[in-house]
């Protein structure tokens, strides 16, 4: 332990005990002084501390209050109103759910200030002091032995200094004789003999005295010097220690709470505010118009359209309309009677931009189908159109990626209930990326999540056995709501169109499901995807191929089919039968033979049938 004491210097000549001894006990007085003014700034810290931390629990607990009446004062607003889902409603709702969760944390901290912590802070405060008064009557203990061994030391310091001056004066008679019985040599007397034997036995005696003296004197001076360095350089230290017993484990536990219970009210606001960032990014005005629009349905949708009433005997009974502009194009399909029977022409038009009020990207397509009436979601009819009459030939078709801009265009186009493919051309890869788009970002996947894993696990039990694999796949498939099967069974067969043209295209059927297989199945939350992503490849792969055999025919499941043929001469197609058509009006031209031909855009009625838009005629 290293000493706090200033070693002072020795005084030259005789030291004056006296003085130093005084100065000690004056410096023993003053440590009895500093350890009291040391216990009153420590229970004047508790004090303030507990005064403190009392304190802040009333502030913290009156702003929970506040909070919390702030937050009801709007709430009970609110609960007067029908609920909501447009964005704004939702980022209100979490700034006030917010409110109340910073409250909670705000009254935590309160409790935590008036209770919990100001119990250790009183209990420190009675032991501090009782300890501290303990301390005290030990060092003045302490200090009485030490004044003690200095009274001592003093007393053996004089009496060696009496002794010592004794044995020089008696030495000093005794070389005084002997110089008398020197120069009384030749006739000293038995009288001066005498004397000198006295004097000599008294030098003696008082030497012996002095000696002893002189040992006790050491010995009572390392005694006190051993006890001085003990007091200041162990007791004291030890001294202060006990007194500081608890005093700052105790401050230090109280803080540690204190901190702990603030940073959980830091870390409750910093999850509130994150909550209310993500629903403040969620602001989405389109959807809030669309959330409108289906709120008030009756009261924004489309009147029913106005039928073509034909004069007795015209022969154009059904009509088709071609409104341009700045509205976008709508075709309804209209044909003349002719036994029958019409045919079709190359040359394409747009297809029908269905007007809705329901979400198509990232919502949920059994929802879209119902409010659109589109079996086929106008997304996936139009791209495929679009690929099949452009594309089959198209190196690295789904696997190259498109302009997102153009995919990003393409999606608000079709969002906005319009086809951007049916007026103007656009990259094949762009097309491809925003039909894949479309499937990825479904709310929930085109394969139901609960039949993942029995899909799975008969790939990997049929492994090699295609005829059992496909009848599995098609017991499950079939299970599924009519509306998925049809999309299904119309996507899978146009994937498979695609897979014929591999040698061109280099998409054979694996490299398909690779690019499809993560868009269209989804494992559970808690699956590995990496480890899933091989046997969900397999899966796609197998139903592209076996697509025949795996979905239920036309007449199993009623609905659109996928026609590789969608852009043929006459008679490669062959006739579509009139009767089952709508319509509005007819244009006229001129065959190359000079006959009048009556040509009639095709819309999405026959697209829904496999056709794809165009002109029928008849001459």
């Amino acid at each position: 332990m290293t000493s706090h004491v200033k070693l002072r210097k020795e005084k030259t000549g005789m030291v004056d005990y006296d003085t130093q001894i005084k100065e000690v006990r004056c410096q023993l007085v003053d440590q009895l002084k500093v350890l009291d003014l040391q216990l009153e700034q420590k229970s004047q810290q508790l004090q303030d501390l507990t005064d403190y931390l009392r304190r802040r629990g009333e502030i913290e607990s009156e702003y929970a209050r506040s909070l919390e009446k702030l937050s009801e004062r709007f709430t009970s607003r609110i609960k007067r109103k029908e609920p909501s889902s447009h964005s704004v409603s939702q980022v209100w709702l979490a700034l006030l759910s917010q409110t109340r969760q910073e409250s909670k944390g705000h009254s935590a901290m309160s409790e935590h200030c008036s209770n919990f912590l100001l119990q250790p802070l009183t209990h420190c405060l009675e032991y501090t002091q009782r300890l501290a008064k303990k301390s005290k009557d030990i060092c003045t203990q302490l200090q009485d032995g030490l004044l003690k061994v200095t009274t001592e030391l003093q007393t053996a310091w004089r009496t060696y200094f009496q002794y010592h001056s004794d044995y020089i004066c008696a030495e000093g008679k005794l070389k005084e004789a002997e110089k008398q019985e020197e120069k009384q040599k030749q006739s000293a007397s038995k009288k001066l003999e005498r004397l000198i034997e006295k004097r000599q036995g008294k030098v003696q005696e008082i030497d012996l005295k002095c000696t002893k003296a002189r040992n006790d004197y050491l010995l009572n001076l390392a005694a006190a010097n051993a006890s001085v360095n003990k007091y200041y350089l162990q007791d004291i230290s030890t001294l202060i220690d006990c007194a500081d017993v608890g005093y700052h484990l105790t401050v230090g536990r109280v803080m540690q709470a204190y901190l702990s219970g603030r940073g959980r009210t830091q870390e409750n606001l910093t999850t509130g505010l994150q909550q209310v960032q993500e629903t403040v990014s969620g602001l989405d005005q389109s959807h809030d118009r669309d959330t409108l629009l289906q709120d008030h349905y009756n009261t924004f949708c489309m009147p029913l359209r106005f039928p073509y009433q034909p004069h007795d005997g015209d022969q154009v009974c059904i009509v088709v309309s071609l409104h341009q502009g700045d509205i976008p194009a709508t075709y309804v399909l209209w044909f003349c009677r002719h036994n029958g029977k019409m045919t079709r022409l190359r040359k394409n038009l747009s297809c029908a931009n269905l007007i809705h009020n329901h979400k198509l990207f990232g919502g949920d397509m059994l929802s879209f189908i119902q409010a659109s009436g589109q079996q086929i979601p106008i997304v996936v009819e139009s791209c495929v159109c679009y690929i099949n009459l452009n594309g089959l030939h198209h190196e690295g078709i789904f696997r190259v990626p498109g302009s997102q801009a153009e995919v990003n265009h393409l999606r608000d186009a079709f969002e906005r209930g319009e086809d951007p493919l049916a007026d103007r051309r656009y990259e094949l890869d762009s097309v491809a990326g925003v039909l894949k788009l479309y499937f990825r970002g479904l709310e929930n996947p085109l394969f139901p999540i609960d039949s993942t894993g029995l899909l799975l696990e008969h790939i990997r039990e049929c492994c090699g056995q295609e005829q059992k694999r496909a009848a599995q796949l098609k017991l499950v498939i079939s299970s599924y709501l009519h509306p998925v099967i049809v999309v299904m069974r119309y996507l899978f067969a146009f994937l498979h169109h695609v897979s014929q043209y591999s040698d061109e295209n280099m998409m054979q059927p694996y490299n398909l499901a690779v690019c499809f297989g993560p868009s269209l199945l989804r494992g559970a939350h808690d699956d590995d995807a990496v480890t899933l992503q091989p046997q969900i490849n397999a899966l796609v792969k197998s139903i592209i191929v076996q697509h025949e055999s795996i979905f239920p025919s036309q007449s199993e499941v009623q609905g659109p089919v996928y026609e590789k043929c969608m852009t043929l001469e006459q008679d490669d197609c062959g006739s579509v039968d009139a009767s089952r058509l709508t319509g509005g009006p007819v244009g006229f031209s001129v065959a190359s033979s000079g006959k009048p031909t009556l040509q009639i855009p095709v819309g999405p009625q026959c697209r829904s049938r496999g056709h794809s838009a165009g002109y029928l005629r008849r001459e």
